[in-house]
């Protein structure tokens, strides 16, 4: 077995100590829903799950939209392959539930997320999971009842931390008036850094632990997504429909790829790598969360993504990352 040393890091003060890159487990839902990334072998799945464990990453980041179940599920399966010391943290989400026609629907009421923890506990196989966390906030009206939920089920014993994903900064001082909030997830990277105006440093300034989700704006910035392959993306893949996928934007992004690039063949990594080390250079972000559906996407972003950019290499990448 090839055991890579990561870095790790405390996340915030919930005392669990974590790579800082976890395995994403968004894609492994593969299509026929919403948000869906197209046909997905779970084989396929389950093989990078332990690759990534292999090399040291020790937390799996999930949730129970990710194909209504699927991806808790495969998580589930690979998790039951492996000894107990061998197993990762854990994270979940729950408060998107499935609508009409496979979409998504919102919901943060008590009694919907009572039956969604133990859905996740039953798909996962464990008997309390590490981080639950919302995973948007919307209806907003609900959020102070879905995170009374939350705080509830940590008292319980059945989740041990408690996170939320998307919040601002004013609904992070309405849920903190209620309960701690743990950790905070939200998208973050060259492509995506409204965060870093007001949310990151809140988070930073009041220890919330960050996890930080598309570091590497969903494939855009790996350096082997080009017009062609966005062009023939199957119909169930949401990114078809994204306009940073599309004109004007697409041209920019891929400029961005190339400056990427460029620092990546100094370090001799990937562009991946490069964009994913970017996130994680911020002093508000603990960990990244990176998603994987085969094992040979593993090895060049886990093990390159450790890399020390220097000042030189972030100005360059970054002339073209602000609009």
């Amino acid at each position: 077995m090839n055991q890579t040393r990561l870095q790790t890091t405390e996340l915030g003060s919930t005392g669990l100590e974590i790579t800082r890159l976890g395995f994403g487990a968004w894609a492994i839902g593969g299509g026929n829903w919403e948000f869906g990334w197209g046909s997905q072998d779970d084989a396929d799945s389950v093989e990078a799950i332990h690759r990534a464990l292999e090399l040291g990453v020790n937390w799996i980041d999930t949730a129970a939209a990710y194909g209504f179940g699927r991806s808790e599920a495969v998580v589930g399966r690979a998790l039951r392959d492996l000894p107990a010391e061998a197993r990762p943290l854990v994270f979940t989400k729950a408060s998107l539930l499935e609508g009409p026609g496979r979409t998504v629907v919102h919901n943060l009421e008590r009694d919907s997320i009572l039956r969604e923890v133990h859905g996740s506990l039953e798909r996962l196989g464990l008997d309390a999971i590490d981080l639950y966390q919302i995973h948007w906030p919307n209806p907003d009206e609900d959020l102070e009842e879905g995170w009374r939920t939350f705080a509830e089920l940590r008292e319980q014993g059945l989740v041990r931390h408690i996170g939320v994903c998307n919040f601002d900064v004013e609904q992070l001082r309405r849920a903190q008036q209620i309960a701690p909030v743990e950790t905070l997830q939200p998208q973050y990277s060259l492509i995506e850094r409204e965060v870093e105006e007001g949310v990151l440093p809140f988070a930073e300034g009041e220890g919330i632990g960050v996890i930080v989700y598309s570091p590497m704006g969903s494939g855009l910035l790996t350096g082997r997504m080009t017009r062609e392959r966005i062009a023939g993306l199957p119909e169930d893949d949401w990114r078809k429909r994204d306009e940073r996928f599309r004109e004007p934007l697409l041209s920019e992004h891929l400029a961005l790829v190339e400056r990427l690039g460029a620092v990546a063949e100094r370090h001799g990594v990937t562009p991946g790598a490069v964009a994913v080390a970017w996130t994680l250079a911020n002093p508000a972000v603990d960990g990244a969360i990176v998603g994987f559906r085969r094992r040979d996407q593993v090895d060049p972003i886990v093990t390159g993504a450790g890399v020390e950019l220097s000042d030189e290499d972030i100005a360059l990448i970054e002339q073209t990352s602000r609009r």
